[in-house]
């Protein structure tokens, strides 16, 4: 076994036994197990920080900061028994008001936006045109910064739904003990929502990996949740129920997804980084928004920014305009210059992809594995 091999070992036995404490109770203990495995990932970072793996070492360092903060504040302050707080309010998971996005606001992804609207806005305006039924699970796989998020928010626009949205690692962490119960009471909710409103409910669960994920490590009350997870699936299969509720899942590591959850997802849908017609448009509409020179080559911007996802996109035309208007501050101008092609060639430099080739790679070998559009 390498070093870096053994020190992974060692902050996942870290990470393990701090989540059995927390489950149990033991904050202290808890809190103790999750700073261990922080100081070990930081370690690897510091000694391997060219490996790939960093960005993932990284993800679980937040992760466990953010649990330790929220064990913080259930510690009581007299040293009194543990109080757990991990009941959550399924309401305020709801977005009462009609999301703010439709597909028309979304650049490019036309392949994504035709497979939602044969999944979802079909059926759900012309339910009667469908006597086999139509797919209920959707999962959204792909680079982060694609615009996952957005188009399931889309979506719920067109059908003019209840948008629930859920992050998934809320639920294997601050609702440990009772993310079971929880997973239950959403679609609980959904169901009755859908029936009281005779309108659609969209479950949006993101990072969806982290509930169904195939981890090396992993205590009852984990299988628990997930087994709870897809009985509720195949609920929203029963063609005697009249409720319209789908379940959409996102997800940037479509890998970690055990085989046997997949089925439940009808159309498994890979949402790729752009290409270039999507990045000139995308450019073509972030620097619509901008005094931009009339020299300034879109195409050939298209072309640099190849391998770059569609937030890339815009953090980059962002950049530019900050540089301009830092530029004019230094300078005492009344007013910013207009934006320029070697603008944007100076925050190309430093500013590279947030998606590796091998990332890349990885996705289109699961997607020949198992795409389902």
């Amino acid at each position: 076994m390498s070093a870096q091999s053994m020190l992974e070992e060692m902050a996942r036995k870290y990470a393990v036994a701090a989540v059995k404490a927390d489950k149990e109770g033991n904050v202290e203990e808890a809190i103790n197990n999750y700073k261990k495995a922080i100081e070990v990932l930081s370690q690897l970072i510091a000694l391997y920080h060219d490996s790939n793996a960093v960005r993932v070492y990284e993800q679980m360092i937040n992760e466990y900061k953010k649990r330790i903060e929220v064990l913080k504040e259930v510690v009581p302050a007299n040293g009194g028994e543990y109080a757990k707080t991990t009941s959550v309010s399924i309401e305020d998971l709801i977005v009462k008001e009609k999301p703010k996005v439709s597909f028309n606001d979304i650049v490019g992804l036309d392949d994504v936006k035709e497979a939602l609207k044969e999944s979802i806005v079909y059926p759900t305006k012309r339910p009667d045109l469908f006597p086999l039924g139509w797919p209920r699970g959707i999962l959204l796989y792909g680079p982060p910064g694609c615009g996952k998020t957005m188009i399931a928010a889309a979506v719920a626009s067109e059908i003019d739904s209840y948008f629930i949205q859920v992050d998934a690692a809320s639920i294997m962490s601050k609702w440990l003990g009772e993310a079971e119960k929880n997973v239950a009471k959403i679609f609980n909710n959904a169901r009755e929502l859908s029936k009281k409103e005779d309108k659609p409910v969209i479950i949006f669960i993101d990072e969806i990996d982290a509930l169904l994920g195939v981890y090396n490590s992993e205590n009852g009350g984990e299988v628990r949740v997930r087994n709870q997870f897809l009985k509720e699936m195949d609920g929203l299969q029963d063609k005697s129920e009249t409720f319209k509720v789908y379940v959409i899942g996102a997800t940037n590591k479509p890998w970690r997804l055990d085989e046997p959850f997949l089925r439940r997802f009808q159309k498994r849908i890979y949402v790729r980084l752009p290409d270039f017609n999507q990045r000139l448009a995308l450019l073509k509409y972030y620097t619509s928004k901008i005094n931009l020179d009339s020299s300034v080559n879109l195409n050939q911007l298209a072309e640099l920014t190849e391998g770059y996802t569609a937030s890339d996109i815009k953090d980059i035309v962002q950049a530019a305009q900050i540089k301009v208007v830092k530029e004019m501050f230094e300078k005492n101008l009344s007013e910013p210059r207009p934006v320029t092609t070697n603008d944007f060639i100076e925050v190309l430099k430093v500013r590279k992809p947030s998606v590796n080739e091998e990332m890349v790679k990885a996705y289109e070998v699961w997607h020949e594995k198992f795409k389902a559009l």
